[in-house]
C-alpha cells in the first residue's frame, strides 16, 4: 500500500510512522505541512515549524523514509485562520482544529499530492473500522487523549483513506515505545497550542489581527461594572481565567458585540445551560432512533448524556442531562453512541430560558 504519513515533528506522529514500518509497510512517504506565512512569524514571534521540521527530518533519516515539505499557507489562511478570526469578531467560539482536519489535513493535502496514495496516516488517537461497507469512527482507547472530537467532521470518503496507528494505545505507552525505538522526538513535550499556533500566544495572535478595543465587564446579575476588558474577541463563553476581577471566581456568560460589553456571573450564581441547537451537522454514522446519545461540548474525556431531536432541516435540538456552564455558539458538539463517534455540528443558539 502507498501511504502518505502526516509527520508533525512530535512524538505521536513519529511513533505512528515507526509502527507502520514495523507492520511491513514499505511504500511510505512522510509529509510535513507548512502552514505559516513568514511575515506573520516575523510580527508574532517564534513559531516552532523550523524546529518541528528538524525533528521530522531526523526521524525520517532514522527510519529511512523520504520526507516532503508541503506548503499549504494560502489554503490554511483562507480555511482556518480566516475562519477563526471571523468567528472571534462575530463573538462566537471557533473550533479551528476540527476544520483543520476536515479541510486541510484530509482534503487540501490529498488534493495537492503529486502522486495518489492508498491511505493517509497520522498520529491521531482514534480508530476507524469498516462496517457493512461504511466506516465507523471510534474513540481512542485512551479517554484523556482520544481525538475523535477533532475528527468528527470527516466524511465517509475521507475516513476510508485514514490510518490511525495510535488508536489502540494509551499516551504513556506511546511515549515508552518512542523511547524504546530511540526516536529523535521521543523526549519532546506535547504541543499545547491550537493547530495553527504552536508556541505563539493565542492572545498575541488575536491582538495582531483584531487589535484592542477596551470595554466594560459587567456583573449580569447586578448590572455593576466590575472591570475593563481589551476587546470582546479575547473572551469566550465559560471563560474564567484572564478576567482579573476581585472576589472571584467569575465566568463569562454572554457578550454584547455592538456595545463591546462582557457580562459575567460569579460562580455561586452560575447554573449553566442544558439546551441548545446545532447546525451544519456532519453525520458519520446515523444517530439512534430514540435520540439517546452522549455528547462532548469540547475536547477531553467528559461526556454528557443527552437527547437529540431534529427540528427543521439541518437544525437539531440538544438537551443535556446536566448543565454545562461553557456552552457557547460556535463550539462543536460531538455525539457518541458508546465508543462510536456519530459526528457533530456547530452550536448555534442556546435556549433563552435555559441560559445563565
Amino acid at each position: 500500500m502507498r501511504i502518505a504519513m502526516l509527520l508533525s515533528g512530535g512524538v505521536d506522529s513519529a511513533t505512528a510512522l515507526k509502527l507502520l514500518i514495523d507492520a511491513g509497510h514499505t511504500a511510505v512517504t512522510a509529509y510535513y505541512l507548512k502552514v505559516w506565512l513568514e511575515d506573520e512569524l516575523h510580527s508574532l514571534g517564534d513559531c516552532p515549524w523550523q524546529e518541528d521540521l528538524r525533528y521530522a527530518r531526523a526521524v525520517c533519516e532514522q527510519l529511512d523514509v523520504p520526507l516532503t515539505v508541503m506548503p499549504l499557507q494560502d489554503a490554511y489562511w483562507q480555511e482556518i485562520v480566516g475562519y477563526t478570526l471571523r468567528e472571534l469578531k462575530s463573538g462566537r467560539t471557533p473550533s479551528p482544529d476540527v476544520f483543520c482536519n476536515q479541510r486541510i489535513k484530509f482534503k487540501t493535502f490529498l488534493e495537492q499530492l503529486p502522486d495518489s496514495s492508498d491511505y493517509v496516516a497520522s498520529g491521531h488517537y482514534a480508530r476507524v473500522i469498516a462496517d457493512a461497507g461504511r466506516c465507523q469512527l471510534l474513540q481512542g482507547v485512551d479517554p484523556t487523549k482520544d481525538q475523535s472530537y477533532f475528527l468528527s467532521h470527516l466524511s465517509q470518503e475521507q475516513l476510508k483513506l485514514c490510518l490511525f496507528p495510535l488508536g489502540s494505545y494509551a499516551k504513556p505507552e506511546v511515549r515508552a515505545l518512542a523511547q524504546r525505538f530511540g526516536l529523535a522526538s521521543a523526549e519532546r513535550p506535547d504541543s499545547q497550542g491550537l493547530c495553527f499556533l504552536g508556541k505563539i500566544r493565542y492572545r498575541e495572535f488575536i491582538k495582531f489581527h483584531l487589535g484592542e478595543r477596551p470595554g466594560p465587564i459587567i456583573d449580569q446579575k447586578t448590572g455593576r461594572t466590575l472591570g475593563e476588558h481589551c476587546g470582546y474577541w479575547f473572551h469566550t463563553i465559560g471563560q474564567r481565567k484572564g478576567l482579573a476581577l476581585p472576589q472571584g471566581p467569575w465566568f463569562v456568560v454572554t457578550k454584547d458585540m455592538a456595545k463591546n460589553v462582557i457580562y459575567v456571573r460569579h460562580a455561586t450564581d452560575l447554573m449553566g445551560s442544558r439546551c441548545f441547537t446545532t447546525t451544519q451537522l456532519n453525520w458519520i454514522s446515523q444517530p439512534p432512533p430514540d435520540g439517546a446519545v452522549q455528547v462532548k461540548i469540547r475536547h477531553g474525556p467528559k461526556l454528557y448524556g443527552a437527547h437529540i431531536k431534529q427540528l427543521d432541516g439541518d437544525c437539531w435540538h440538544v438537551q443535556l442531562e446536566k448543565a454545562d456552564r461553557g456552552v457557547a455558539p460556535g463550539q462543536i458538539a460531538v455525539f457518541y453512541d458508546r465508543m462510536v463517534c456519530l459526528g457533530g455540528g456547530t452550536i448555534d443558539t442556546i435556549d433563552s430560558e435555559d441560559a445563565p
